[in-house]
């Protein structure tokens, strides 16, 4: 029962994360700045890291890349958002581990997804050009990550909050 109830769970939090990176496809950030997004659905790959665990969270995340590139994005808009995901997850869920906060984790996930995708950038594009944008890539990932942090944070204590009443 537990398995179905954790199958269950990762199955909505997918679907939240795919609905918040649809809806911030329609936000047009930077419009002059390929590349740069807020990371919505990101809130979401945060949540599980938090609540759910290591590998739960990697399972989101590589769910919320598959599906994206299915719906959206294309095999290689995939391929960019999936070395993103892979750095940043890691990255994300060994700064958890080494009790940093929320805010602190995100922000170094947004740094590290941009690195993930200019490293890709480098492979298949030219890597002069990957490098030469990877300042304002992580300068935005870095704002997006803390950005996303504070939200987070917040999030994670109102249902930790809830949790703690509920049980009371």
């Amino acid at each position: 029962m537990k398995n179905a109830k954790m199958i269950a769970r990762l199955a909505l939090l997918t679907a939240l994360a795919l609905i918040l990176g649809y809806v911030e496809s329609l936000l047009p950030i930077v419009p002059s700045a390929p590349g740069i997004k807020i990371g919505l659905s990101n809130l979401v790959v945060l949540y599980a890291i938090w609540q759910l665990g290591s590998w739960q969270a990697f399972v989101l995340m590589l769910l919320k890349v598959g599906l994206s590139g299915l719906l959206f994005s294309g095999p290689v808009g995939a391929l960019y958002a999936l070395a993103g995901g892979i750095l940043s997850v890691i990255g994300m869920v060994l700064l958890h581990r080494a009790n940093l906060s929320v805010v602190a984790v995100s922000a170094a996930g947004g740094v590290l997804h941009n690195i993930g995708q200019t490293a890709i950038a480098c492979a298949l594009l030219s890597p002069a050009a990957a490098l030469g944008y990877l300042p304002v890539l992580l300068a935005a990932g870095l704002l997006a990550g803390l950005l996303l942090g504070l939200v987070s944070q917040a999030a994670i204590r109102a249902i930790d909050r809830y949790e703690r009443g509920k049980h009371a």
